[in-house]
């Protein structure tokens, strides 16, 4: 995980409750309900936020398998509205998300996403070639992935919650499995918050590469 900080102060949000409406509002930035329609919000500051990126994974791959005759494309993955941006994601409950102020992705999620699964792949050395739509790769199986859940949840212990719901096919037939992970944060301000999502996607991904060269 890697951040650049803005100019304003990181904002911390402890997920305690009790919290007073006034204080919330100084915590985090919008704020909107599911599962109605999202809607762009407007209002919201424009001020140099604090960036961070994801690490590839960062969970040993558990396999030996190897197809390195075979070429892998990541497909653009898919997320609901409120999760396909650059704003960081926390649960306050089950029907009421909010973003996390002053702190945003160092590119839209999926992309992050898309971008660090062709990372991790190619880190294992295991394929004749892996790469994004557009690349000219001679296609033999495609990868593609549901972004459910990339969130600080905050009841029971603030933690980051990761779930990717990942598709490989080929010509004839495909295979579908979901993965999920969480991890605990170990502090209360952005970076911790961040940390800890960075933690759960790099099992997730860690998981989601062994996976596919099983299935290969």
């Amino acid at each position: 995980m890697t951040s650049t900080t803005g100019k304003g102060d990181t904002m911390v949000f402890s997920g305690r409750p009790g919290l007073s409406d006034l204080r919330r509002r100084r915590l985090l930035g919008c704020t909107f309900v599911l599962p109605m329609m999202l809607a762009a919000l407007s209002g919201c500051s424009t001020a140099p936020n604090d960036t961070f990126d994801l690490t590839a994974a960062s969970t040993p791959v558990s396999t030996t398998a190897s197809a390195r005759n075979r070429q892998l494309l990541i497909a653009d993955p898919s997320a609901l509205k409120a999760l396909a941006s650059e704003q960081i994601l926390v649960r306050v409950s089950g029907s009421e998300v909010q973003y996390l102020s002053k702190s945003q992705w160092s590119d839209k999620l999926t992309r992050v996403v898309q971008s660090k699964l062709v990372e991790a792949f190619e880190d294992t050395g295991r394929l004749g070639g892996v790469g994004k739509p557009g690349q000219g790769l001679a296609i033999d199986y495609q990868l593609i992935s549901d972004v459910r859940a990339f969130e600080i949840a905050t009841g029971g212990g603030d933690r980051g919650v990761v779930e990717i719901s990942a598709k490989l096919l080929n010509d004839r037939n495909g295979s579908v499995k979901a993965f999920r992970a969480e991890a605990p944060s170990r502090g209360s301000g952005s970076s911790a918050y961040v940390a800890a999502l960075d933690q759960a996607f790099g099992r997730v991904t860690g998981e989601i590469v062994a996976w596919t060269l099983q299935q290969l």
